[in-house]
């Protein structure tokens, strides 16, 4: 199974993110935190997070770049709780129950998105409102000689 950390290829994200994500947590897209946004929430740093901002499951950061690696199932079903957690603490859902679905629903889209590319793929994300809403594409790089492990570490340092 293939899911999506985040990279810190230089300082940049702390200067354009509100809360920048550090490099190596897991990764989704994000788009669900700006779903009733209109132009006139696109300011300073919240419309950088909209335009290119990629959400860390972890932290709740955002980061520019995400590289494409392995995940455990273990792994994987701790995100699924931890994003549904946030979703009741953060965006309002009414219980865990009613969040664990969605929670499982966008880690899902991303884990599919990731199993088409190689390890060590770089991802960028893309966003622009329009009248039907959100609209995201996607952008990557094919792997070069330096794996993601220089970057970002896989499990724990326990």
């Amino acid at each position: 199974m293939k899911l999506a950390r985040t990279l810190r290829l230089d300082i940049s994200d702390d200067n354009v993110f509100e809360v920048p994500a550090a490099s190596g947590e897991w990764a989704i897209s994000g788009g669900f935190e700006f779903s009733n946004w209109t132009e006139a929430d696109l300011k300073g740093k919240a419309r950088q997070a909209f335009s290119n901002g990629w959400y860390s499951i972890e932290s709740g950061g955002r980061a520019s770049f995400v590289g494409v690696c392995d995940i455990t199932g273990a792994e994987l079903e701790r995100l699924r709780q931890t994003l549904a957690q946030t979703f009741v603490e953060v965006y309002g859902a009414p219980d865990i129950d009613a969040a664990y679905p969605v929670a499982c629903d966008e880690i899902d889209q991303m884990r599919s998105m990731c199993e088409d590319f190689e390890d060590n793929t770089l991802l960028m994300v893309s966003r622009r409102l329009t009248e039907l809403g959100v609209e995201e594409t996607y952008q990557s790089r094919a792997p070069q000689d330096a794996s993601l492990e220089a970057f970002a570490v896989h499990g724990s340092y326990e």
